[in-house]
């Protein structure tokens, strides 16, 4: 699973990325990380089209026992000539809030002969054993000796661990393509420092050349630096939500198309096995069962799509598998287990596979939900299919309408059948965009297929379909300024004085 990636530095042989990635440490677990670094031709972002540079791999264990760790690029098992890839790693205390922080500047020297200098700032963490370490990097401001930056946000523990008197090295540079930037000037700070630019205040500081400090008598300065905005973003946990009364809405969605088979016949990925559950019931149960605990009335709604179903027999494609469309609620997961076991005799498994109006059912409760401008619901939909869907349109344009709502929708492909084009649902590859052209709010799809894990633990299934939510809630909820509902107030002591 890809975790993160990092900025692109371009024209660089010896970058310096400023992009974190924050993993969790488990004592108890073997956690193998691979590296890759890749080269991205200078038009396209995406991966599929960029030179592969090299990778390693090592464990977390070993990088957090050295802290710093040095090991060679390899390429197909050889090493990538000279080329070594060096990861450092700290601990992170419980203080998740961000910073937000714009420089501008005034008057930087001059270091471009046909136009003005093209300035940026990197700000520099100083670190207790004298090693720097690269916190942010603006973007360039174009031929502008009095640039504006735009503002940016990072977290306080990036920026100094936690510490507002630890040492903070600014350094403006003139941007040339060919890589090899010339430096203008520097200074010092501490968050302590920059604190001073909260309520609309300002900050400044002389930006040095301490060569031509040295040599030239009247020299002042290469230019002056501002802070004009300091804004501290107070960062809420998943469990702050869940601790404050979030509930998760669980609701599944069963694929009942012609495709799955006759359910009578053993061959059918619904046959109903007197002694081993199916693969529907083997994802359902994986997932709702980690879904029920932070759910206090334990009713699942559950939905089926894609069969003719009785009295007319018309085909649906967001029935109630309890054929209560009033109430499809089912009591526990047990409950849900039986509502599929009693409705497939009598349904009649037809098609298409139409997923957009069970995920438009669901966003019309998330919606609603949003009225509240509570963090009091947010949904997860389980769609449980085993093909490729007919409605991609439709169901492309449905997700980005919810990426804007408190849900979140698990896809799990059953069978044997090529999902190939359902990966483009689940935004790792690229960003979702309705056909329209809008693009996803957040990434909010998880899509796996089953016959992935068919050897694996029922929890590892529940483990990588689930892995992302925790993210997904707080992103929806930080995003849009919604603090937890009651912060219990033994909960916020307890945590901070946590070993």
């Amino acid at each position: 699973m890809q975790v993160d990636r990092t900025e692109v530095i371009r024209t660089c042989i010896n970058p310096v990325y400023s992009k974190l990635f924050t993993v969790d440490f488990y004592f108890e677990e073997v956690q193998r990380l691979r590296f890759e670094v890749h080269d991205i031709s200078s038009n396209h972002n995406g991966l599929k089209e960029a030179d592969f540079l090299g990778g390693m791999e090592c464990t977390l264990g070993q990088i957090v026992s050295q802290r710093k760790l040095s090991k060679s690029l390899l390429k197909h098992g050889n090493t990538a000539g000279k080329s070594s890839i060096t990861v450092i790693a700290e601990e992170l205390s419980g203080n998740d809030d961000y910073v937000e922080l714009a420089f501008n500047a005034r008057k930087l020297d001059d270091k471009d002969f046909f136009s003005k200098s093209d300035p940026f700032l990197e700000i520099f963490r100083m670190n207790d054993d004298a090693t720097q370490q690269l916190v942010h990097r603006t973007e360039v401001v174009m031929n502008n000796l009095s640039p504006a930056w735009k503002s940016f946000k990072v977290s306080v523990n990036s920026l100094c661990s936690g510490d507002p008197d630890r040492r903070l090295k600014c350094i403006v540079w003139d941007w040339d393509s060919n890589g090899k930037h010339d430096f203008i000037g520097e200074f010092t700070s501490t968050f302590k420092e920059m604190r001073g630019a909260m309520e609309g205040k300002q900050v400044q500081w002389e930006c040095i050349n301490p060569k031509y400090k040295a040599k030239k008598k009247n020299y002042k300065n290469s230019g002056t630096v501002i802070l004009n905005l300091c804004k501290i973003h107070k960062m809420h946990s998943f469990l702050d939500y869940i601790m404050g009364g979030c509930q998760i809405q669980f609701t599944v969605a069963i694929d009942f198309t012609a495709s799955n088979g006759d359910p009578r016949n053993s061959c059918s990925l619904h046959y109903i096995h007197p002694y081993q559950p199916n693969e529907y019931l083997k994802a359902l149960v994986a997932v709702g069962e980690i879904c029920q605990d932070y759910d206090s009335d334990k009713m699942f709604p559950a939905f089926g799509f894609g069969a003719r179903i009785p009295p007319e027999y018309t085909v649906s494609h967001d029935f109630a598998i309890n054929f209560n469309e009033d109430n499809p609620e089912c009591a526990g997961i047990q409950g849900v287990v039986e509502a599929y076991q009693s409705c497939l005799p009598k349904l009649q498994l037809y098609g298409p596979t139409n997923i957009a109006p069970i995920i438009q059912k669901v966003a019309k409760s998330a919606s609603e939900e949003t009225n509240t401008k509570e963090a009091s619901q947010y949904f997860i939909l389980l769609i449980l299919t085993d093909g490729v869907i007919t409605d991609m349109a439709d169901t492309r344009e449905a997700i980005v309408h919810a990426s804007h709502l408190p849900m979140s929708v698990i896809i799990v492909g059953v069978g044997n059948a090529d999902f190939s084009d359902m990966q483009m649902l689940d935004g790792d590859d690229g960003i979702l965009r309705s056909p329209k052209g809008e693009p996803v709010l957040r990434d909010i799809v998880q899509f796996v297929p089953f016959r992935n894990f068919k050897h694996a633990s029922p929890a590892a299934l529940a483990k990588s379909v689930l892995a992302e939510v925790p993210n997904q809630v707080v992103d929806y909820y930080n995003g849009k300024g919604i603090k937890p509902k009651c912060s219990s107030e033994m909960y916020e002591s307890s945590r901070t004085l946590a070993p």
